[in-house]
């Protein structure tokens, strides 16, 4: 309390000279109306100021959770479409037994989603790996498909309650079914090890036609990713050894460089899908 004082009686020349110049501002301000319209003409300019950027403050730290909004409500309508595609199949499949369907229907859709933000990302690797911020605690487990807004990321590999490690395309391990959208036709999707931006698809057999620009898409001949989901386009092609077949370099969908959110899809009948045809090869 002492220092206080002393500090107060040394700089008391300069409070008297902050309080002698409150006192002739209001003066002025009450004597003279040109005066007051000019500090009443400020003080809205400098609050009006003040105002804009706390507005643009609270808009740049409110875009997060707008953009989370935006990354569920577009995942929200990724699997509608892809539940619209999956009962149309159905359909051309069995026009016989054709019925309608209406959007009430009782019918489930077999595949969900789980949001997710990326915490640790390589691509400059060999064997590269992703890292997000949800895990058992959220519903992750492993052999789940992984996908961003634009297509396919990968595959959960290993999970803890919090977190969950992709094997992402960028890996030498990985490997996805995948066809020509126009043509159906199938093949397998590698990483060639360079590139963080193509991959290869292999396996394609010589007959099939193509362009470059085509799209390629999942062909849904696993649990883990429905049909349709976009991976990339073709960029080139090029013969395998065995002559009967192409390679294909696909542009990747998915920017691995700039990846901040995935989707984690919920295949909910995975299990049952798997344990039917791991008891169908043991019976070979």
């Amino acid at each position: 309390m002492r220092k206080l004082l002393d500090f107060l009686i040394r700089k008391r020349h300069w409070f008297l000279f902050l309080l002698l110049e409150i006192v002739s501002l209001v003066l002025v301000y009450r004597s003279n109306a040109y005066q007051r319209n000019i500090l009443f003409s400020s003080g809205n300019v400098i609050t009006g100021k003040i105002a804009s950027v706390t507005g643009a403050v609270n808009t740049y730290l409110s875009l997060r959770d707008i953009n989370k909004d935006l990354m569920e409500r577009n995942g929200l309508l990724e699997m509608e479409l892809l539940r619209l595609q999956d009962q149309m199949d159905g359909l051309l499949a069995d026009t016989v037994a054709f019925r309608g369907f209406t959007p009430d229907s009782t019918e489930v859709f077999d595949f969900d989603f789980i949001s997710a933000e990326v915490v640790s990302n390589s691509i400059s690797s060999q064997f590269n790996y992703i890292t997000i911020n949800k895990g058992k605690a959220d519903g992750i487990a492993p052999d789940m498909g992984v996908v961003s807004s634009k297509g396919v990321v990968g595959i959960v590999s290993v999970v803890s309650d919090h977190y969950a490690v992709i094997l992402p395309v960028l890996n030498p391990k990985f490997r996805l079914s995948c066809k020509v959208l126009r043509s159906n036709n199938f093949g397998s999707l590698t990483w060639n090890g360079r590139d963080p931006r193509m991959a290869d698809l292999e396996e394609l057999p010589r007959h099939v036609v193509f362009q470059k620009g085509d799209t390629v898409v999942t062909s849904g001949y696993s649990a883990i990713f429905p049909s349709g989901i976009r991976v990339g386009t073709i960029a080139a092609h090029k013969k395998q050894r065995d002559d009967n077949f192409y390679t294909l370099e696909v542009l990747l969908a998915t920017d691995f460089t700039s990846l901040q959110h995935v989707r984690i899809i919920n295949n909910k009948r995975q299990k049952e899908q798997i344990e039917v045809e791991q008891e169908a090869k043991r019976n070979d």
